[in-house]
């Protein structure tokens, strides 16, 4: 199997089947013998019902005992060559999926870490958790098709040459009736991947419901809408549900005539061989034989029918890992420096322009809009923005990353110290700036986070888990900005900073962050009046662009859309109080 270190290969991201195709060819050696030790094994089988004919037609006449030993003992041994083999089988197919499996798994966290911040910016949560949850998996029991696939087939030829040694009718019935139970299935597997795919796609859209109703529960509290959305998410679940049924509907009857239509076919060639032998034109011994060719037939037609439910299946799961394997990072071209002095930052897509050195807020009804211009003027997603004169496009990213800092309210918090939290790494902190614990209990003040250290037994040494589990919702946003602000980026763009605080608590951190970012240049993005109330200014926007710009307190004169925007957020903090 693939080693841990090892580099998995550049996959063919040119569709569902050339990735599983691209799967095998990066172990063909394994492949090969594992479609070897399975052609072998399933003609084996097929010898048994031969060497039962030879012992009952040789060995059961008058005198021929030593016959009957003989055979008995070649398919003794037969028998216990092929149980090894089949040990072998699974042995060598079980490493070949788990190396398409942990595969699969290098390639997609490689092109995500690749990917890095704009992994959510380009992918849903759910795509991401139902890929590493349940594709992986798929993709890998679909590769069971190159050992008992491929050695189903050449059973099938092996048993039909046999079967025209005993009887030329019968043989022509096999060849004919397998491959037309086949095709009978064929439609119910094509309509399996319709159905499936459905239901992968339903289910990517509400894992990733679950996550976005996690992180607002409230706001929705606040604004009375908990129930109307828990209504909603309740529809889309029982559709899920019912899109599941229909997936288990079409698989219930894939796996049924996958094994109901070959008994019933080893029913009719056994009243068909019975015939012939009552006839007098086969022997006892051809009549068994024939009975045992076929018992052991329907073996490889149900793998070339669970083969083609596990192909349809991982089809499905492949394409999915191929679309987010398309996803490219941002591009760097940058060759021009950046502005040298404080410069202006402005998004002609939104008409926003952010003056240096002020606090200046976004307010719109939708997030989502402000958070779009924030990726924008952080360079997150290609745009027009400029910086200065400078086009951000035309900057060297790593420049842009050392002078902006984007925080999103709901970026990872990793497993460490609540010192090694908090802490920027060395080459992303100004060169004005030492981190030491006096520069942290700076940034936590300013975060209104000094409680949560006093709380912790062992201050800023304290473990924190992963996502900070070990704190509350509010704990957790209030470490993040603490963390941007131990950063003391040249410009800082907070994204919904204090969503998740109570108004005492929110006040409290408008008033600090307003104090510690004096003189340089920070954007936040809110609808909160008592964080609106402290900024120099504030741009309001409508469907992404700019309504109006001005104070809070001149946008609520003037604008009726933005004073209804505040009224509504100040009603929401007023049911949560």
């Amino acid at each position: 199997m693939i080693d841990a270190y090892e580099d998995p290969g550049t996959p063919d991201i040119r569709g569902g089947w050339w990735y599983l195709w691209w799967l095998v060819r990066r172990q063909p050696g394994r492949c090969a013998l594992g479609s070897l030790i399975a052609s072998v094994w399933m003609v084996l089988l097929a010898a048994t019902p031969y060497l039962m004919a030879k012992a009952i037609d040789e060995g059961l006449e008058p005198g021929r005992m030593g016959a009957l030993v003989g055979w008995s003992a070649v398919l003794f041994a037969v028998g216990s060559f092929n149980a090894w083999l089949s040990i072998m089988r699974h042995r060598t197919m079980t490493r070949v999926r788990m190396d398409a499996n942990f595969r699969t798994v290098k390639v997609v966290v490689g092109h995500a870490v690749r990917l890095g911040s704009a992994l959510s910016r380009r992918a849903g949560t759910g795509e991401v958790v139902t890929i590493g949850v349940g594709d992986v998996q798929t993709i890998a029991q679909a590769l069971t098709v190159v050992g008992p696939g491929f050695g189903a087939v050449i059973a099938y030829l092996v048993i039909a040459g046999l079967l025209v040694s005993v009887s030329p009718l019968i043989a022509a019935v096999v060849l004919l009736g397998i491959p037309a139970i086949v095709v009978l299935v064929g439609p119910l597997l094509t309509r399996l991947q319709g159905t499936e795919t459905e239901y992968r796609e339903r289910q990517g859209v509400l894992t990733a419901r679950i996550a976005d109703l996690a992180g607002g529960l409230r706001v929705l509290n606040g604004l009375g809408g908990k129930n109307l959305v828990a209504d909603a998410f309740r529809r889309d679940s029982q559709h899920l549900r019912a899109q599941g049924y229909r997936v288990g509907a079409v698989t219930s009857w894939v796996q049924a005539l996958g094994v109901g239509l070959p008994t019933l076919f080893l029913a009719v060639v056994t009243w068909l061989a019975a015939r012939l032998a009552a006839q007098g034109h086969i022997t006892i011994g051809e009549l068994v034989s024939v009975y045992g060719y076929v018992a052991v037939l329907i073996g490889p037609v149900a793998f070339w029918v669970e083969c083609g439910y596990m192909l349809s299946r991982g089809v499905v799961a492949a394409r999915r890992v191929v679309r987010l394997l398309h996803l490219e990072p941002m591009e760097d071209k940058g060759t021009r420096p950046a502005p040298a002095e404080p410069s202006v930052l402005h998004d002609p897509e939104s008409g926003v322009r952010i003056r240096p050195g002020r606090l200046t807020a976004l307010a719109g009804a939708h997030p989502a809009e402000t958070a779009t211009v924030i990726d924008r003027l952080g360079r997150y997603t290609p745009s027009r923005t400029t910086w200065g004169e400078v086009p951000l496009d035309e900057i060297p990213l790593k420049e842009i990353r050392a002078r902006i800092l984007v925080a999103d309210h709901e970026a990872d918090l990793f497993a460490d110290t609540l010192r090694n939290v908090i802490e920027p790494p060395a080459h992303a902190v100004r060169p004005s700036v030492a981190p030491q614990d006096a520069h942290l209990t700076q940034a936590l003040h300013a975060a209104v986070a000094d409680d949560i250290v006093q709380a912790l037994p062992g201050g800023l040494d304290s473990p924190i888990d992963a996502q900070a589990r070990n704190l509350s919702g509010g704990q957790r946003q209030r470490i993040r900005l603490a963390r941007a602000l131990a950063a003391n980026p040249e410009i800082l763009l907070a994204v919904e900073p204090t969503s998740a605080l109570d108004a005492h608590t929110e006040a409290r951190v408008a008033d600090r962050l307003r104090t510690a970012r004096s003189g340089r240049t920070t954007v936040v993005t809110t609808t909160s009046p008592l964080v609106l109330d402290r900024t120099d200014t504030v741009v309001y926007l409508v469907d992404g662009k700019v309504a109006a710009t001005g104070t809070h307190q001149e946008l609520l004169d003037t604008t009726p859309g933005y004073r209804e925007l505040v009224a509504r957020d100040t009603d929401s903090e007023e049911a949560v109080r």
